[in-house]
């Protein structure tokens, strides 16, 4: 159960919750918020310590900050938030906050394994300064966790968030799909928000697309490597690695896509997927900080056990980027 310090903190947030536009549970004439956009999902970077080096997070903030991203996911898959601890995860939140503009959104990070842990952590970061929280699927125990268990999990982090929702579904990392019927239960909560869906499943994505259609209810592609399809299915924007890169080719990309130039948004999906794949399923992490420091950001080490790429990975990654005319 809860704490009196925690309920206590719960009902305050509420109260601030119920009362706040763009940052709360609802924005305009009772819709809630509108996550349409581009947003990278931002990298932790560690002095060669395994220590947080928060001047280069900021550093390369500013540098990010010159592409019209509709914001920043902090603390997601790419912010290696296995590795921080709870006072590192709402430091980086909360230095991030204060060096990015305030007309840009800030998605954090607040999943946990347990129910009671992902509220407290939801709670803080709303009190660090983040818009919404992105809940990524609890998996330890992915063979109990069905529909009926997500539902409750969710449902209960909702009802008790004083900023919006954000659905986190990544099986590449936790080896469950967040299920498209508890997806449709979910997305009649009024501060549940929205997906993130990185499984890469088009067809998977359409169909949440359709099933939602009656409620407010929005879809981001996980992955620059199908945001062209992802668009057309009647997804509104992405989350994408590739974006800590190639900032301003994922940002047209966009563009193309929701101004109905498919032609040319083709050809840069095209030359977009091989580099997409290097810094995601194929190298991970450390393929995607190697990249960052070709491109003139801070990527550094990964966090044990992560190790960094070999001579050989390190070739063929500067090959994707190369072949594609990025490099």
């Amino acid at each position: 159960m809860l704490g009196a310090p925690v309920w206590s903190s719960v009902r305050q947030g509420l109260s601030r919750g119920l009362s706040r536009n763009m940052g709360g549970w609802a924005s305009g004439e009772g819709r809630k918020v509108d996550i349409t956009g581009i947003y990278p999902p931002v990298t932790t970077p560690f002095t060669a310590t395994a220590e947080v080096d928060y001047g280069k997070l900021e550093e390369n903030l500013h540098k990010l900050s010159t592409f019209p991203f509709r914001g920043f996911v902090v603390q997601g898959s790419n912010g290696e938030f296995p590795f921080l601890t709870s006072s590192e995860r709402l430091e980086v939140v909360s230095r991030v906050r204060q060096a990015m503009s305030k007309d840009k959104l800030l998605l954090a990070g607040s999943g946990c394994e347990s129910t009671q842990a992902t509220v407290e952590m939801t709670l803080s970061m709303a009190q660090v300064g983040a818009d919404a929280a992105m809940v990524v699927t609890p998996s330890y125990y992915r063979g109990r966790m069905n529909s009926a268990a997500l539902i409750h999990h969710y449902t209960k982090v909702a009802d008790l968030s004083p900023i919006p929702v954000v659905l986190y579904s990544v099986p590449a990392n936790t080896g469950l799909d967040l299920p498209v019927d508890a997806v449709v239960t979910l997305s009649q909560h009024p501060n549940i928000v929205g997906i993130k869906d990185s499984g890469g499943d088009v067809t998977r994505i359409g169909l949440i697309v359709h099933k939602t259609r009656r409620q407010d209810f929005q879809v981001l592609a996980g992955s620059a490597g199908f945001l062209l399809p992802s668009y057309a299915m009647g997804a509104v924007g992405g989350i994408c690695a590739l974006a800590n890169v190639l900032g301003a080719q994922v940002c047209q990309l966009e563009r193309l896509c929701r101004t109905g130039q498919w032609e040319d948004a083709q050809k840069l999906q095209h030359r977009l997927i091989e580099p997409n794949t290097a810094v995601t399923r194929r190298f991970g992490i450390p393929g995607l900080k190697k990249t960052m420091d070709w491109f003139g950001y801070y990527g550094g080490p990964c966090r044990a056990p992560l190790q960094e790429l070999s001579p050989a990975e390190e070739e063929a990654l500067r090959t994707d980027f190369t072949s594609n005319g990025w490099l």
